[in-house]
């Protein structure tokens, strides 16, 4: 793990073998090799987003995080800003959400990035395999632009 700060760090979630909720982890991929000659850019991908993050989100200038969204249609892309919350009544600690990690970052080391931004993809399909739905592999050539897009203007 690189342990100088980042200036924009992508945080990526998700599940490689249920289907869409894949689509965090194989984005990341695609970031780490297309951002791999540029130091100021870190990528994470988790199976599910832990408090242990925290500490890296508090030292980052800026934060991409990366998830799939079953509450949108298939194969839809979402970029919002990010804003710190408070921990939903009854959320395991042992997962939480952009917002939460944000809240989290600020309560235990007095820091916030400047900037975050959440991109979601709508998942179609959660099943067990390894195989995208047909939405969210025609969405995933638009995704790559929007984290390339994001990222430089995040380093701006």
């Amino acid at each position: 793990m690189n342990l100088t700060p980042a200036r924009c760090l992508i945080l990526a979630c998700g599940n490689t073998l249920r289907g869409d909720d894949g689509v965090g982890p194989w984005l990341a991929d695609w970031a780490e090799e297309r951002f791999a000659a540029n130091a100021s850019v870190q990528v994470r991908s988790r199976q599910q987003w832990t408090p242990e993050l925290a500490e890296e989100i508090a030292q980052a200038h800026s934060v991409l995080f990366i998830d799939c969204s079953i509450d949108s249609p298939a194969g839809s892309l979402r970029l919002l800003p990010v804003t710190p919350a408070a921990p939903r009544e009854g959320l395991a600690t042992h997962h939480l959400g952009a917002a939460e990690l944000l809240a989290l970052s600020k309560d235990l080391y007095s820091s916030l990035p400047a900037q975050a931004r959440m991109l979601t993809i709508g998942a179609g399909s959660t099943e067990f395999g390894e195989i995208f739905s047909e939405p969210v592999r025609a969405a995933l050539p638009e995704a790559c632009r929007l984290i390339e897009e994001t990222v430089q203007r995040l380093l701006a």
